[in-house]
């Protein structure tokens, strides 16, 4: 661990070569200094390996999510059209007294 710090305080930045080097890319392997790196995942990391940790990788999860989609607003919109057909025969339920005013009538 000694010989790794004594060496880091040898090495110059990959990027600017008149600073000195602050710390390792874990991925690449190569020296930078402060501004050179930044922390992802309690890591330091150079701006090109951080790159390829922000690119998306594709899988076909992806590819399929327009097919799930599709099938969650079918589903969707079936439901809906159940729900609004129990309320209609709900209300054609209903006795025609009630829409008249007269079923108050016939409960006393």
């Amino acid at each position: 661990m000694a010989t790794q710090i004594k060496n880091l305080a040898k090495q110059r930045c990959t990027n600017h070569a008149s600073r000195e080097a602050a710390a390792r890319c874990p991925d690449c392997g190569r020296f930078f200094c402060r501004e050179c790196v930044s922390e992802h995942d309690d890591r330091l990391l150079c701006a090109q390996c951080l790159a390829t940790f922000a690119r998306p990788s594709f899988s076909k999860r992806y590819h399929l999510a327009g097919v799930v989609n599709a099938f969650r607003f079918a589903l969707g919109v079936v439901a809906l059209w159940w729900c609004f057909y129990l309320l209609g025969q709900l209300l054609l339920a209903v006795p025609g007294e009630f829409h008249e005013g007269t079923l108050w009538q016939h409960i006393r």
